[in-house]
């Protein structure tokens, strides 16, 4: 059926908690699923010999102890036993949408690339896999309590072994080598479907505390920097936006807005940069000097921003 294949955290605590409900998830999606876990971290190999999953406990990684992307997507393609295999976060829960969409995408297409947005959602406690209702629950509740975040978020990757070959020496775990296999696949010519219509991919929520810095460190650090320019820069980093095609549940149906996605981006930059000029060298003095009157008056910015968001779409934090 599948190949999964993913690089993990130290299973401790919460994140203990999390990897082992994502690895699950994929275990039950069908009986011929392969799971490999790469990287020597803390608890891998037990969780691996406990769960009946594949390790591959040699990854090269950077000084930093971020991991090769290079190293694991070469390795995964020289070992799988299926000829598709599907790189996943491995904080995602997959539920049976997951399954059917990538048979009905199989059904469309025999080389491709299948990617999705995900629903961040806050999930404190293993999975009760053993409750016959539990991927209904999981994603109901994700639609009602998470978020589902927008294009850039891409926590898994299905495609063909051999689609990626040459790939430039970026690590997992920072920005920007996700939106490069994105770019690798079409310029290739094959063919890149969103299925975020019809899969509810769910992302436990996490801290960064991995990080000295945290998100931002994440973020902006010089890790995520080199990633940038190992990519190639903007011209080689595509998203959601870029894809070809979508699976709905009717079926796959063209994305006729993919071709402005380019421009797009660059409209993005260039409003932010007039954004957060304005906000410094405006918004920001205008607060400053009008405290005192929106004092008297009664006036607070958390009440003006909590107004402008319930006029716009409900979206995650980050994504305002």
């Amino acid at each position: 059926m599948l190949t999964f294949f993913t690089t993990a955290k130290a299973f401790i605590g919460h994140s203990d908690v999390i990897q082992r409900n994502a690895l699950r998830s994929w275990a039950l999606l069908h009986p011929d699923v392969e799971i490999i876990v790469f990287g020597d971290d803390a608890g891998a190999s037990e969780v691996c010999k406990e769960l009946g999953l594949r390790h591959e406990p040699h990854v090269e990684r950077k000084a930093n102890g971020t991991k090769s992307v290079r190293s694991i997507f070469r390795r995964v393609q020289e070992i799988a036993r299926h000829e598709r295999v599907c790189y996943s976060n491995c904080d995602i829960v997959l539920t049976d949408d997951f399954r059917r969409a990538v048979e009905r995408v199989v059904g469309w297409q025999e080389k491709f690339l299948a990617i999705g947005r995900r629903w961040d959602l806050d999930v404190t406690a293993a999975v009760n896999f053993s409750d016959l209702d539990w991927q209904r629950t999981l994603r109901e509740r994700a639609r009602r309590e998470g978020f589902q975040r927008l294009y850039y978020n891409i926590d898994y990757f299905v495609f063909n072994r051999g689609l990626y070959q040459a790939i430039p020496d970026l690590v997992i775990g920072r920005n920007w080598w996700d939106q490069w296999l994105v770019w690798r696949a079409g310029a290739a010519g094959v063919p890149v479907i969103d299925v975020s219509d019809v899969v509810c991919a769910v992302h436990q929520n996490h801290d960064y505390s991995y990080h000295p810095q945290g998100m931002t460190g994440v973020w902006y650090d010089e890790a995520t920097q080199e990633n940038f320019r190992q990519s190639g820069g903007w011209g080689y980093l595509h998203t959601m936006e870029d894809a070809q095609w979508r699976l709905t549940a009717t079926g796959v149906v063209s994305n006729r807005w993919w071709g402005l996605a380019p421009l797009r981006r660059r409209a993005r930059r260039v409003f932010g940069a007039a954004r957060l000029f304005a906000r410094t060298r405006v918004w920001h003095p205008f607060l400053d000097r009008t405290r005192t009157l929106r004092q008297t008056l009664g006036l607070r910015q958390g009440a003006l921003g909590a107004l402008r968001r319930r006029r716009g779409v409900r979206r995650h934090w980050l994504d305002q």
